[in-house]
């Protein structure tokens, strides 16, 4: 048996999972959380089932079902740092199972949001990498370092086995320059390494390679669009496996309308707001990352709520929905027009998998491109991979649940 851990660390939190790589199932998978606080939480799930991974139990030390084929097990208690809390985790293994003896991994893998124009590919984690990890934090304030605290602990949890960093940059390293280039002062641009670095790589490789397999045809042959909508959202144009754009740029700010992001904006409105407002730059930071997107426009950050308010009438939901699909409509439309002819469109994540509304009324009106959606189809409660276009759509759309924690589980494997 091979198995395979994967980890997801933030500056106060972890997810992992544990992946027998020979059937790709998951084993056990938990979360980590409130890291550094007076009180904090571990949540371990064993079998099917881990939405315990993005979706904690409630506090207490008690066990309880989790879905059919899976249990699962909660526990409060101090957690100071990465290393303590990588410890909590080792010991919900021990009492909980699977025996970490019986399904050792062979490798860890970890999730690291910005490797920017350094990896191209899984790397194997050494001394160097963890450098350049730290250095790139100046791109990834908010991510970096937390990554390499998981990294750290990890490894003295884990310390005879190899450790493999999958970054979300990586897959969009394969842009051409002149859409990943800035028109800016080329010698600032070098300088501080200005430049489209694309996110949630990992999501659009993993629904690339698996809208191919759907349908049975070599990805290589095929032009795809992935819509990647959650809280966080981007599109990308795949080219025969390879991105050759996509919405987010230096930062994950660019691009769609988001939960809380706003997306494009002119940054002649930053000025304006820092000049006529007397708004600092970390307010217009705290602005546009948490304060903008649905939240700005309706005060509520969950395209659901967004939706019910805009069914009942509701002025500005019904606007900031109209936002946030005319932008989503004319990244598609430029995406396009970019790969010259497209062979699937396919919606993942949160919003993407579960919001019938949304993929209907994006690629609406959208039929002399060949794009033909079946209101029966993509109205279905289905879940798994599945077809949501006409028989005779040119364009194949689909709806493709993500799985980074499977993807980033083969990246490791694949880096060995």
């Amino acid at each position: 048996m091979t198995a395979v851990l994967v980890v997801n660390s933030g500056s106060s939190s972890f997810k992992y999972q544990l992946i027998e790589m020979d059937t790709e199932s998951v084993l056990a998978g938990g979360l980590v959380e409130r890291i550094g606080e007076t009180m904090g939480q571990s949540t371990h799930t064993v079998g099917d089932g881990n939405a315990a991974a993005s979706s904690p139990a409630s506090a207490g030390s008690s066990g309880s079902a989790a879905s059919a084929g899976s249990a699962r097990f909660t526990r409060e208690l101090p957690i100071p740092d990465h290393t303590i809390g990588f410890q909590v985790m080792l010991d919900a293994f021990e009492q909980h199972g699977p025996s970490l003896s019986e399904h050792a991994p062979v490798a860890v893998g970890h999730r690291v949001v910005h490797g920017g124009a350094r990896f191209q590919e899984p790397t194997r984690i050494t001394p160097g990498v963890r450098r350049d990890i730290d250095d790139l934090s100046a791109l990834a304030p908010l991510h970096n370092p937390g990554a390499l605290q998981g990294i750290v602990a990890a490894e003295q949890g884990f310390p005879d086995v190899p450790h493999v960093a999958v970054f979300d940059t990586a897959f969009h390293q394969t842009l051409p320059a002149e859409a990943f280039t800035y028109a800016i002062n080329a010698d600032l641009a070098e300088r501080f390494r200005i430049r489209r670095y694309g996110f949630h790589g990992t999501s659009h490789r993993f629904v690339a390679h698996a809208g191919a397999a759907f349908l049975g045809r070599p990805l290589g042959e095929l032009n795809q669009i992935v819509l990647h909508l959650g809280n966080g959202a981007s599109v990308c144009a795949v080219r025969g496996g390879l991105s050759v754009e996509t919405s987010m740029g230096m930062t994950p700010l660019e691009g769609l309308v988001m939960g809380t992001r706003s997306g494009d904006i002119d940054p002649g409105v930053l000025f304006h707001l820092h000049r006529k407002a007397g708004i600092g730059i970390d307010e217009l930071d705290e602005l546009l990352n948490r304060g903008s997107g649905l939240l700005g426009l309706t005060g509520r950050g969950d395209m659901r709520d967004v939706i019910t308010a805009a069914s009942a009438g509701d002025g500005p939901a019904e606007l900031a929905l109209g936002v946030y699909l005319h932008r989503l409509k004319g990244y598609v439309g430029n995406y396009f027009a970019q790969l010259g002819m497209v062979d699937v469109i396919s919606f993942t994540a949160g919003v993407g998998e579960n919001n019938a509304l949304v993929r209907e009324r994006s690629l609406g009106g959208l039929e002399a491109f060949g794009i033909r959606i079946d209101p029966g189809r993509n109205a279905s409660p289905a879940r798994g991979p599945r077809l949501i276009s006409t028989d005779d759509s040119d364009v194949a759309v689909l709806v493709i649940p993500t799985n980074e924690e499977l993807e980033i589980a083969r990246q490791t494997l694949s880096a060995l």
